[in-house]
């Protein structure tokens, strides 16, 4: 059998095994190789590597992974895909292990320490975009050992993850990303390029981890909260944002009183402060 990424193979498979597109779980499978060698290349695949995928659909893209890497554990939610995996298109691979579960509620810091020793993994994902955030920050928030993320994403999300302040996709997923992770932008994929195709154009995102967070707090979950309630009222200038959100922790005379201590105007916005500046504030609350 060939390659997956011939769109005649991916129907042949589909039809032989009855396959239902399932929409709750976001299903879109990539046709295109060029596409496929553009993700191999960001998330720097070698035969020394432990990958995870999340979402390998029906194993276009885990092929790849498993010529190209060491082992590749490949965690699919969809109990369908499984004898197709199973049975079919990864048939063969002995450095492959397919778990039918959902990602959210796997132990990955477990399964790391078991199978890799608890050294670094590298994560590739093709994930439905109403969970790709979720899904990146349980990542990044469990303190799993990954070197790097190289995943599928909608590309105003791709986009938002690498802006930075007074720009108009700057928010706070930007900061979050930018906190644990250096974001890349390595691919942009239109919609064609999937089956059935998206409504909306995609982007291959790399974020790779900081060996070292850019700031240091003595309470990041403050710092996360200041940032969120900044962009819940982005019209309102950061007091006012502020008090809305966290006037039961503090009054505005503080919190005047903290942006006036790191050298802030008053009428300071929250997208315009960096991420560290953001630290600053959080300090001095």
């Amino acid at each position: 059998m060939g390659y997956l990424v011939d769109p005649k193979e991916t129907i042949e498979i589909l039809n032989k095994y009855r396959f239902v597109f399932q929409k709750r779980f976001g299903q879109n499978f990539l046709i295109d190789v060029h596409v496929l060698e553009k993700i191999l290349r960001a998330a720097d695949i070698n035969k020394d590597d432990f990958v995870v995928e999340i979402g390998p659909g029906i194993g276009t893209m885990t092929q790849f992974l498993c010529e190209n890497a060491r082992e590749v554990v490949a965690v699919e939610i969809d109990k369908n895909l499984i004898p197709i995996l199973e049975e079919d298109t990864l048939k063969g691979y002995d450095n492959l292990t397919i778990i039918n579960e959902d990602i959210l509620k796997l132990d990955l810091n477990k399964l790391v320490e078991e199978r890799n020793g608890g050294k670094k993994i590298k994560v590739v994902a093709n994930l439905p975009y109403y969970i790709t955030t979720p899904i990146i920050m349980q990542l990044f928030e469990e303190h799993i050992p990954i070197e790097n993320i190289t995943v599928m994403v909608q590309q105003e999300v791709a986009e938002r993850m690498q802006s930075g302040p007074g720009t108009k996709d700057y928010g706070a997923l930007s900061l979050a990303v930018q906190y644990y992770a250096q974001p890349y932008i390595a691919a942009y994929v239109p919609q064609n390029c999937f089956m059935p195709r998206p409504n909306v154009s995609s982007a291959v995102i790399r974020l790779t981890l900081h060996e070292e967070k850019p700031v240091r707090v003595k309470d990041d979950r403050l710092m996360f909260s200041l940032i969120r309630a900044s962009f819940n009222h982005r019209r309102k200038t950061l007091v006012n944002g502020l008090s809305a959100d966290m006037g039961k922790f503090y009054t505005k005379d503080r919190i005047l009183e903290a942006l006036k201590k790191c050298g802030f105007k008053e009428t300071v916005r929250g997208e315009e402060l960096t991420l560290q500046q953001f630290a600053e504030l959080s300090e001095a609350l």
